[in-house]
């Protein structure tokens, strides 16, 4: 006797091919048949031809923290993702050595969230059994962060490192890799990774090809700098013998529009040498992360209290406003080539709540102060704790980076959903359905319901999941694809999306329609060819 019968679906199985009308027959959390479960069975759901699909994997975001403060994940189920990949952009809450505490917080809550608990590990190991005590909801898999190694070893110091602390970094990525990480990721345009050379990176990755394992990069330059930063981690991937992972491919500022196919054509030419190079691509024009990012890279020599520092130095205020207002050689400044009415307040304290929602330009207009001046007060006031929305894309790019056949889908979500967050944490992936297949036709359904199953699966090794196919675990998703939609908007983010109908993880069910179940049959998954559950 089955557990479960899902009849009478639109079957999308995730390798691309064309739907077929069948059933989905589950046993143990396990699939166990596909076209038709002529078996008797505990509970059946009719899901009246809509469509079966794999459940979605979030491949790349910042929930890091969120999973064990709210284990039911609801913003996410309820878009029906199953699975997410979190350690992005070289920032993850381990490790987290006491002498460097204050250090690693500072770096990670302004994109990963504030937790009213303290955090009680120490190692990335004990991070990873952190995260799977907390009995998510939702599958979950991370990246050992490059940030937070160079903390845990040299705090924000801005130099090469040492012989002796790159040993002691290689050896923190050791351990997480053993415990199951999927790879390494670097945030180049954040201090202190963007401090780091491209022959010490190098180095650091030659720990991976023992373990199989990706390096993931959030690239020096997405603007003026977009192609030689993607030119120099392919170089990186090239010598270290590894597969690389291009996070959020896109060309943020006006002037820059375009260059994504030209990023494209490099990891093409990368390709036909025979190295594995793939990215992800979020479906908005607007990216978020903090407002931190948008200051030169030496004023966050030090961290987050010293950059405050320098900010209540009237000689070096007056530096920064001059080289905001100038392209720079050495880094990307996206408020001179994007303008300040594109930088949007998302999340700010209690104090400051009447700015959220407002632009840069219309909040320094209303202060009588320079745009410059008034992102220097404002990060004052929050002890640098500002999270923007950057409206820096062109929508064709976008469009194009989703129909690349080297792109996966993932939502580059936030840990801080705060304020007036990216709608994008609310609704990636039905947008992706509503927008990118049934309006605009860039994608078939078939296509699409690959980039965010069973395509980011084998990227980053996440085991049986991901296809529709006797022997897979039971993620699986059931929507109508004549109504799934978004609803969430810039003003309005946290709206929970039309048309999504079941999900379940390991074959229980979790959410029915926008309500959940209570069910957390998650799991952390470590990398591997089993995805085997902890």
């Amino acid at each position: 006797m089955l557990d479960l019968v899902i009849a009478n679906g639109r079957i999308v199985d995730g390798t691309g091919n064309p739907w077929f009308i069948g059933d989905i027959g589950i046993k143990d959390g396990v699939i166990t048949h596909v076209g038709k479960a002529d078996v008797e069975s505990r509970r059946t759901i009719d899901a009246g031809f809509r469509v079966v699909a794999p459940g979605f994997i979030d491949g790349h975001c910042h929930s890091d923290l969120l999973v064990i403060d709210q284990p039911h994940s609801e913003f996410k189920m309820v878009q029906g993702v199953t699975t997410e990949v979190v350690g992005n952009c070289g920032l993850a809450p381990a490790p987290f050595p006491r002498s460097r505490a204050e250090a690693l917080q500072s770096y990670v809550e302004p994109v990963l969230g504030n937790t009213p608990w303290a955090w009680n590990w120490e190692s990335i190991e004990q991070y990873i059994g952190v995260l799977a005590g907390s009995r998510p909801s939702e599958n979950v898999a991370t990246y050992v962060a490059h940030g937070a190694l160079r903390i845990a070893v040299m705090g924000f110091d801005n130099r090469p490192a040492t012989r002796e602390e790159l040993k002691r970094m290689k050896q923190l990525l050791e351990e997480g890799m053993k415990a199951g990480a999927i790879g390494l990721s670097i945030g180049l345009l954040y201090a202190p990774g963007s401090y780091t050379t491209k022959e010490e990176l190098a180095e650091l990755c030659s720990v991976l090809p023992k373990y199989g394992g990706l390096l993931s990069t959030h690239i020096r330059g997405e603007g003026r700098h977009l192609i030689p930063s993607v030119k120099e981690v392919i170089w990186i991937a090239e010598r270290s013998g590894i597969p690389l992972h291009i996070s959020h491919l896109k060309a943020a500022g006006k002037a820059n529009w375009g260059k994504t196919a030209e990023a494209m054509e490099l990891i093409d030419a990368a390709r036909s040498r025979g190295m594995d190079v793939t990215c992800d691509v979020y479906p908005y024009s607007a990216g978020s992360t903090t407002m931190t990012t948008i200051l030169p890279p030496w004023v966050l020599e030090g961290g987050t209290e010293a950059a405050l520092e320098r900010l209540r130095d009237p000689l070096l205020r007056r530096k920064i406003i001059e080289e905001l207002r100038e392209e720079q050689e050495d880094w990307d400044n996206l408020v001179c080539s994007t303008g300040w009415q594109s930088v949007y307040v998302s999340a700010v304290s209690e104090a400051n709540k009447h700015l959220e929602g407002k632009h840069m330009q219309e909040i320094a207009d209303a202060a009588g102060v320079s745009p410059e001046e008034k992102m220097m007060d404002l990060l004052l006031e929050e002890q640098g704790k500002v999270s923007i929305v950057y409206f820096h894309m062109s929508d064709r790019d976008v469009a194009q980076v989703i129909a690349y056949s080297h792109s996966l889908v993932a939502s580059d979500s936030l840990g801080c959903v705060t304020g007036k967050p990216h709608p994008r944490s609310y609704g990636t992936f039905p947008r992706l359905f509503a927008k990118y297949v049934r309006e605009e036709r860039t994608l078939t359904l078939e296509q699409a319901v690959r980039k965010v199953t069973s395509f980011p699966v084998s990227r980053f090794r996440l085991g049986r999941r991901g296809l529709l196919v006797p022997g897979y675990q039971a993620d699986i998703v059931v929507f109508d694809p004549d109504t799934i939609a978004d609803a969430a908007t810039y003003q309005d983010p946290m709206r929970y999306p039309e048309g999504l109908a079941h999900v379940l993880v390991a074959g229980v069910l979790t959410m029915e329609g926008k309500r959940h179940t209570g069910a957390r049959a998650g799991a952390y998954i470590p990398a591997g060819p089993c995805g085997c559950r902890h």
